[in-house]
């Protein structure tokens, strides 16, 4: 069984089938283990008929039950008593297609992958989304069959060894726990992950970014100052750093340099220079702005009229 589509799924719960029910062992690791705060919240990621969704808010939490199979969440609604100690909200929702950014809540203390993480495509794509979605000290938990307890016939709805030591990297806690042959993983606290670098070390810089700063007043001339060390008329300019914006770069090294105050809002990219400087390829943007009026303070620099 390898259904990939909402159709394939609503077809399948309409024939009245389902899954696995939750067991006592798997409450009991909840309960040890993911016991809701103070106004706990919880998402219960491809939720199917709602059964660990509706566990989860007896225990506590306020729970936000997600699918993509509508037929799956209209019959869970069904079996959702009117009255529950804490409330569960029921939204069709593509986690692998439409992302995190439509759930309800922004954070949340726990959240649940309960036979459905063999189905996932983009795995780790969608891990990252969902790290991003944990309160500070919450859980990830993932229930899920594992290849050496199911058939060969079923191998797509189960993980093997490699799959589940990757859904645990990235993880400062990882705990395994088997409940009646499925396993349990609880993830604890994000690890950031940092880029390393391998066999040559760390890279050598091959480029270089910067900006000038073409600041005019009203009259046509240009603000340069006089560089000791080149013995130059010169812009005001510095280096950018490679996730920086180049406008905002010049403006600030006006402000440094100077200590007049440009126009942010007039700010505007003339050109973007190419050249190389011993060895070394160069990139420069050449920003065109004036000044605020209080900017026009005489202080030690120049105003030299250029022609054309």
């Amino acid at each position: 069984m390898a259904f990939t589509t909402p159709n394939e799924w609503d077809a399948h719960y309409t024939s009245g089938k389902t899954f696995r029910p939750l067991g006592d062992a798997e409450r009991q690791l909840l309960a040890e283990h993911t016991p809701a705060p103070d106004q706990g919240l919880a998402l219960d990621v491809a939720c199917g008929l709602g059964e660990l969704a509706r566990h989860l808010a007896d225990t506590g939490y306020t729970v936000d039950a997600i699918d993509f199979a509508p037929e799956a969440l209209t019959r869970a609604q069904t079996h959702t008593p009117a009255r529950m100690p804490r409330a569960v909200t029921y939204l069709v929702h593509d986690i692998e297609r439409d992302g995190t950014e439509g759930l309800p809540h922004k954070a949340y203390d726990l959240i649940t992958i309960r036979l459905a993480w063999a189905f996932v495509g983009d795995r780790t794509r969608v891990m990252n989304r969902l790290r991003e979605r944990l309160r500070p000290g919450g859980a990830l938990v993932v229930i899920t069959p594992v290849t050496a307890n199911v058939t060969a016939d079923r191998r797509s709805i189960a993980l093997d060894e490699d799959e589940l030591a990757v859904l645990g990297e990235g993880w400062q806690t990882a705990e395994r726990h088997d409940a009646d042959g499925l396993v349990v993983l609880v993830l604890r606290d994000p690890s950031p992950t940092h880029p390393a670098c391998t066999e040559k070390g760390e890279p050598s810089s091959h480029s270089l970014l910067g900006g000038g700063a073409v600041v005019t007043d009203p009259v046509g001339r240009i603000l340069l100052g006089w560089s000791a060390r080149h013995g130059v008329w010169e812009l005001p300019g510095a280096g950018q750093d490679a996730g920086g914006d180049f406008l905002h770069g010049a403006v600030q090294a006006v402000q440094d340099e100077t200590g007049l105050m440009a126009d942010s809002a007039g700010a505007r990219l003339l050109a973007l220079l190419m050249d190389t400087v011993h060895g070394v390829a160069r990139l420069t943007a050449a920003v065109r702005m004036g000044l605020v009026p209080e900017g026009w303070t005489p202080v030690r620099v120049a105003m030299r009229r250029v022609s054309g």
